[in-house]
């Protein structure tokens, strides 16, 4: 993986949120490859339960103040960067008030899906690309984690199909049993068509449920990776039928080579 880049991004890791299989993947595969030479980078929400003093958060003015037009609301993007401890990993956070200032993550105290959570996951799109083409950065593999990161491939091949910096990048995208019970807010696919993107490439988000936000990663990537030993059976068919390179799930201990592997001979190839 010497000096290939590597856009890792993801709706949590760690250590800045607790360990899951999404948070502690979306720290190993980017260790990984940064031990094996890669350059990489990661992106992931700046939610408000982050401690910004314990891990040292602090804004970048040059990336940050420009506008997301969200569902035809200017929303501003502010971006923070941070490093992981003896890794000299950076990090870097999408935040933005309205989205991302309350103190949880993707549900309330009572554990309900928040309402806007569609919004934040086209605000997470729009706002990991938007820095990138700052950043002048061109990945050559870009590795999706987790459901609020999910439209990160429909936006980069449809609203952002005539941008250069990506022509030569392939997307994998990870899928795994970390979901969510019934659907996100029902006006999601109008949110989407807003930016002119085909109802088409979509109309399986008018049930916006974990199932079908996923089958829309799937079919915008160029590889994928099962992230859990069980996942939904109806996503495991789905990826079959795709007839895209396919991981199966490694543990651990078997990760680490057959994730190279994969990336050398399937996505890069």
């Amino acid at each position: 993986m010497k000096d290939k880049r590597i856009l890792y991004v993801s709706s949590e890791v760690v250590p800045y949120l607790p360990e899951t299989e999404i948070s502690s993947m979306s720290f190993e595969a980017p260790r990984l490859v940064n031990q094996q030479g890669g350059q990489i980078r990661i992106f992931m929400p700046r939610y408000g339960n982050i401690n910004e003093r314990r891990h040292q958060l602090h804004e970048v003015i040059r990336l940050s103040g420009i506008n997301l037009v969200i569902n035809d609301l200017d929303m501003p993007l502010i971006i923070k960067v941070a490093s992981i401890p003896k890794e000299r990993i950076q990090v870097y956070f999408i935040d933005n008030d309205e989205y991302f200032k309350r103190k949880a993550t993707l549900t309330d105290e009572d554990g309900k899906l928040f309402s806007d959570n569609d919004e934040r996951a086209i605000f997470f799109a729009k706002g990991v690309i938007e820095t990138v083409k700052k950043l002048n950065w061109s990945p050559d593999v870009i590795h999706v984690h987790g459901w609020l990161a999910s439209l990160l491939p429909l936006y980069l091949k449809e609203y952002y199909k005539d941008e250069p910096l990506f022509n030569e990048s392939k997307i994998v995208t990870s899928i795994y049993n970390q979901s969510f019970n019934n659907t996100l807010n029902k006006d999601m696919l109008n949110k989407i068509k807003f930016d002119n993107i085909n109802e088409g490439a979509v109309s399986v988000l008018e049930e916006p449920t974990y199932n079908n936000l996923m089958k829309v990663a799937v079919d915008y990537s160029d590889a994928l990776i099962e992230g859990s030993e069980n996942i939904p059976e109806d996503l495991k068919s789905y990826l079959e039928a795709s007839n895209k390179p396919v991981l199966e799930y490694k543990n651990k201990d078997e990760f680490g080579e057959a994730y190279t592997t994969f990336l050398n001979t399937n996505v890069l190839s």
